[in-house]
């Protein structure tokens, strides 16, 4: 019976019979085994998967700020104190929880998402906050973060919508409002930043930065020296800070008509006993007093 083989087989063994060499008729006989051979291939195993190590753990962020709440938030800087004063907001870090029971998950999950932010990596740390927002929407740091974040990239229309939905979700969050306030100081709405301050102070009597941010936009923007004086003395009495606080503050006063502030004098020190004389009640060197009958 013909087959494709047979005639391979044919012409192997024709050119067995007229090779000129024997190492030719080697050759020739050897093609012919290999074309006989009818034995089953063995599948090739697949090759073990590599394995990928897991990505490194975020370590949680320190909580630091006003009130133990907040992460590193931004304050205006004064810049000089002759003449009208200048300031710039400065960057935050991030926003950090501000309620005391969060569940363990919530935690993990908000830390690595701020991680990513610190880190630099815009787009997991946005993807995360956004997911966080909205598993656990009575909180308010992760808008406020993607605020932030929009702040820092230009893109101001955006970080106020984030903003204002933060305080919408939780209204007593002092740093959302003060980061609100922010935003609209740098979109020229100063009047609405102004009341953003405001709020901000209500949310929490404590909350430093929202003094100065307001006496800021007060006496920068809206003309108000007035509002800016009250604001910056309620700043400085929370900090204590003197430099260009101090200075800021006399300005204002004095454009104000005010007379200046009269620092409190200080306690004269007791005077000093005479050499040899002995305090009221104490014995003459050192000694313990003596008892007294009836005493």
């Amino acid at each position: 019976m013909w087959s494709p083989g047979s005639n391979k087989r044919a012409a192997a063994r024709f050119a067995v019979r007229r090779a000129a060499s024997p190492a030719l008729a080697a050759l020739a006989l050897l093609a012919l085994l290999a074309g006989c051979h009818s034995g089953r291939r063995e599948p090739e195993r697949p090759a073990a998967p590599v394995p990928v190590p897991p990505p490194p753990a975020v370590p949680a962020p320190a909580p630091a700020g006003a009130a133990g709440n907040a992460a590193v938030n931004a304050s205006p800087a004064a810049q000089g104190a002759a003449g009208a004063a200048t300031a710039a907001a400065a960057g935050t870090a991030g926003v950090a929880l501000s309620h005391p029971a969060v569940p363990p998950g919530a935690s993990r999950d908000f830390a690595r998402a701020v991680g990513y932010m610190r880190a630099g990596n815009a787009t997991e740390a946005e993807l995360g906050f956004k997911q966080f927002a909205l598993e656990y929407p009575q909180f308010a740091a992760p808008l406020a973060n993607l605020g932030i974040m929009y702040r820092k990239a230009g893109r101001l229309e955006d970080s106020e919508r984030a903003l204002k939905s933060a305080v919408e979700h939780e209204p007593a969050s002092a740093v959302a409002w003060s980061e609100l306030g922010v935003t609209q100081r740098m979109r020229g709405e100063f009047k609405d930043a102004a009341a953003s301050y405001e709020q901000a102070i209500s949310a929490d009597p404590q909350f430093a930065p929202a003094y100065r941010n307001l006496a800021v936009v007060s006496d920068l923007y809206l003309a108000d020296p007035g509002r800016a004086l009250v604001a910056l003395t309620h700043y400085q009495e929370l900090t204590h800070e003197e430099k260009p606080v101090g200075s800021w503050i006399a300005e204002l006063r004095q454009r104000l008509g005010l007379p200046p502030v009269r620092r409190p004098e200080a306690t004269p020190e007791a005077p000093a006993t005479q050499p040899g004389t002995t305090p009221a009640g104490a014995e003459p060197n050192g000694a313990a007093p003596t008892p007294r009958a009836g005493v």
